[in-house]
């Protein structure tokens, strides 16, 4: 507890599902919380609230973070508040998921924006002041879909295949400036997303994962507090695999 104590966190998409889940296992560490969203306004500023309740700094900040001007105001006004940012979560994400030959462009493209140039913009903006400082963490959230494939998510899964790719890439770069970059593949969680999916196909993810459920985004999220934590310092250009099994 309070292993982040004074640290800045920056989770992007975190009103909801994971990414929500890891503002409340960061703040548990006593990081202050600088919460990212692009819609769901009414739920980061209940979370927030709660966030506060907890004892850390907590502010909520709207922007589409495949935007890179949206993007670049969000951080030079998260700057401003809080002085700094010691963590970057890329969580932000969506799906448009059609079979390939059915796929328009517009779906392929939406979702690499969000899903891969998001990270680009937010990782790029803030990584110099981390390296200035000689500290930082960068968790990633990627996907069971980038190492396995899934039908109808080839735009998903070339997306969060290039977070794997950019992980390990950037890692190697920023190793001896004191910041590690890392990312976390989640299975099938239970999350507004999956809320979406069939039951009928849902048994069958249940029945392919040997544990035979979905997992939680609390499970998700504790795999980021541990890479953002001090004791995982010699971890960097890593994929932590939370998927129950499903994928090994």
């Amino acid at each position: 507890m309070g292993e982040l104590i004074d640290r800045v966190s920056l989770i992007t998409g975190g009103s909801r599902g994971i990414g929500r889940a890891c503002c409340f296992a960061l703040a548990s560490d006593k990081s202050n919380i600088a919460l990212n969203y692009n819609k769901s306004s009414g739920a980061a500023d209940k979370a927030v609230a709660e966030l506060e309740g907890k004892g850390v700094r907590a502010k909520a900040y709207q922007a589409d973070v495949s935007n890179a001007e949206q993007t670049k105001r969000m951080m030079d006004q998260i700057l401003d508040d809080f002085g700094r940012v010691d963590v970057i979560v890329n969580n932000a994400g969506i799906t448009r998921d059609r079979s390939f030959m059915k796929m328009t462009v517009d779906q392929w493209h939406q979702v690499l924006l969000v899903n891969l140039d998001g990270p680009f913009n937010v990782t790029s903006g803030l990584l110099p002041q981390m390296v200035e400082r000689g500290w930082g963490r960068i968790i990633n959230i990627t996907s069971i879909v980038a190492q396995m494939g899934n039908f109808g998510q080839s735009n998903y899964a070339v997306a969060k295949g290039g977070m794997i790719a950019f992980t390990k890439s950037l890692a190697r770069e920023v190793a001896v400036k004191g910041v590690t970059v890392n990312a976390v593949a989640p299975g099938f969680i239970e999350t507004d997303m999956t809320a979406a999916v069939p039951e009928k196909v849902l048994d069958t993810v249940r029945q392919m994962t040997p544990m035979g459920r979905l997992g939680r985004p609390e499970e998700v999220a504790r795999a980021v507090r541990f890479l953002a934590a001090p004791q995982a310092s010699f971890i960097t250009g890593q994929v932590v695999n939370i998927n129950g099994g499903m994928y090994m």
